[in-house]
């Protein structure tokens, strides 16, 4: 059951919101059934054999993935059933069932007609019932479908962090919680979930035993018919030996003090592996009134997965300045952490090819350094491959300082780069300008621009013609730049650290350099001193060269 709660989450968050996919009925029910067949393998080696052949994030996601095609293409939605899990043994409690919130409108809205509010972490891990009776663990069963589950019984009381023995309020109680693997200092943002739940579910239900036991400790969320005082009952649960409910459970009356809760623990040190924040009234109905989807006194407010599966709309080829080709894929929208992702880069060609991605494909995604997204696997192939072809090879460091329709992409490339803060410096003008210039004015070469008038830029469409007169007053700016700076817009293949480091400040003198000469120039080795002279004698450079040194450019 912890498994399905996890995907009907899904369907409120980042894949969940996608859009229905166009496809025809036939093509839909191929694409279900192949979806469906692989989710149910994996259920039954789950919940048969207690492993888990899939990460729980990727399950849920792609779980949540089927019910929304399913919904989008009419199939008849059956009533959930847990694969394989054959439990017999009925709780004395039902399980209710956490109804997920999606923001913090959504909790404001929840937390407006209810009072005596707490706040705990949500432990990820699996459900357990507990029955003590005259001080004694006499039952302990699996959540099962909430009403029947599995009978845990021994291998609950095998656990060492599991009182089997209580006094007091608790010696005839039912108690419902979370088995969990005891983590030490788990930080959730920078670690993720670590298939936690999948490792406890296959420990509890392998016949032989695991060591795995040994790190297995419980969180008690839910007392029925307990004391009517949270912190009567918090007390009387440490007092019991389930000491982490009350340290880890926080009155709250502001949904701003869950959400500061909520953002303290995703980025803290906690000793579990938590998947977001559960925000629960005190004031309970009688526990014979529980049943399956109906506690309306407790809600969750989930973290968003720390990666996100998303379906490739498209496959992009870009040429850089150097004649490099990535590939980018084009995804359906979806959020990881703060940020919305519509396109991964895929890398080279050879990469793209190695990874095997076609439109259709879903695959995972997280964050990298710098909130940058990459691709961590593929996850599910569609039926129907379609690859596009990716542009011929061909394209270097010594390409493109002309412009052709073969050349297109890498000499916008090229002004791309040299209008930037760190060349050119020409503020305001991006990708799309440049291709509104080269489009009207049909630029020759690289440095086409520097011929401009103020009037041609005032007249260009798409552009005021304030916006014309203040690019001439850039262009004209560029104009003054260091010859280093040219040297960068030009593309000559120096770092900028050797650039600056260049005592020539004349064309000629660099002209004049042999390899040799080069390599005692610092962060310049055998081969790229090669590619300097190769460079500075191509003749479409020398061309340019010629160019430059006509409109007056230093060092030209």
């Amino acid at each position: 059951m912890w498994r399905w709660i996890g995907v009907l989450m899904m369907l409120w968050t980042g894949s969940g919101q996608a859009v229905c996919p166009v496809w025809s009925p036939a093509k839909a029910g191929q694409e279900i059934a192949r979806l469906s067949e692989q989710i149910a393998r994996w259920d039954k080696t789950y919940w048969q054999q207690g492993r888990s052949e899939v990460k729980d994030e990727v399950y849920d996601q792609l779980s949540a993935r089927l019910k929304q095609w399913q919904q989008c293409f009419g199939y008849e939605r059956r009533a959930e059933a847990i694969p394989a899990a054959g439990g017999t043994v009925r709780h004395p409690v039902s399980h209710t069932g956490v109804n997920k919130i999606k923001d913090q409108a959504a909790l404001r809205q929840w937390m407006r007609h209810r009072r005596d509010l707490w706040v705990q972490p949500k432990v990820d891990g699996v459900a357990v019932t507990l029955v003590y009776r005259e001080g004694l663990l006499v039952q302990a069963t699996s959540r099962g479908n909430g009403l029947e589950g599995e009978d845990w019984t021994a291998k609950v009381k095998a656990l060492k962090r599991v009182p089997g023995r209580v006094t007091g309020q608790l010696a005839n109680s039912v108690l419902q919680g979370e088995l969990f693997l005891r983590r030490d200092n788990h930080v959730q943002q920078r670690m993720g979930g670590m298939n936690a739940r999948a490792r406890v579910a296959g420990a509890m239900m392998r016949h032989l035993d695991s060591e795995l036991l040994n790190d297995i400790d419980i969180f008690i969320w839910a007392w029925p018919d307990g004391p009517p005082s949270m912190p009567e009952r918090l007390s009387a649960l440490t007092r019991a030996g389930f000491a982490l409910t009350e340290l880890w459970t926080r009155k709250i009356t502001r949904v701003e003090e869950a959400a500061a809760l909520r953002q303290a623990w995703h980025r803290s040190p906690l000793p579990f592996v938590t998947d977001g924040i559960v925000i629960r009234s005190a004031l309970e109905p009688a526990g014979q009134e529980w049943m399956p989807g109906e506690g309306n006194w407790v809600v969750a407010w989930k973290y968003l997965p720390a990666s996100q599966i998303a379906e490739v709309k498209a496959i992009h080829f870009t040429v850089g300045r150097t004649g490099r080709i990535a590939v980018v894929a084009e995804l359906e929208p979806v959020k990881l952490d703060d940020k919305r992702v519509q396109r991964v880069n895929l890398g080279s060609v050879g990469r793209w090819q190695a990874l095997d991605i076609a439109p259709g494909d879903h695959i995972q995604i997280s964050l990298a350094g710098q909130g940058i997204p990459r691709i961590d696997s593929v996850v599910w192939r569609g039926l129907e491959r379609t690859k596009p072809e990716p542009p011929a090879p061909g394209y270097t460091p010594l390409t493109c300082f002309y412009a052709s329709v073969e050349c297109s992409a890498q000499f916008i490339s090229r002004l791309v780069w040299l209008s930037s803060p760190a060349v050119l410096n020409i503020d305001g003008l991006g990708e799309a300008g440049w291709r509104a210039l080269h489009q009207t004015h049909h630029f020759e070469h690289l440095f086409s621009w520097l011929a401009l008038s103020k009037e041609q830029l005032q007249n260009t469409p798409g552009f005021s013609a304030g916006r014309g007169l203040q690019l001439w007053h850039r262009f004209d700016m560029a104009r003054r730049q260091p010859f280093i700076r040219w040297l960068d817009a030009l593309g000559v293949p120096l770092p900028r650290a050797a650039l600056k480091a260049l005592s020539e400040r004349r064309w000629q003198a660099l002209q004049e350099r042999n390899i040799q000469s080069w390599q005692q120039v610092t962060g310049v080795g055998a081969e790229r001193a090669r590619r300097l002279v190769e460079f500075v004698h191509q003749p479409a450079v020398q061309a340019l060269v010629n160019w430059l040194r006509a409109q007056g450019i230093e060092g030209f």
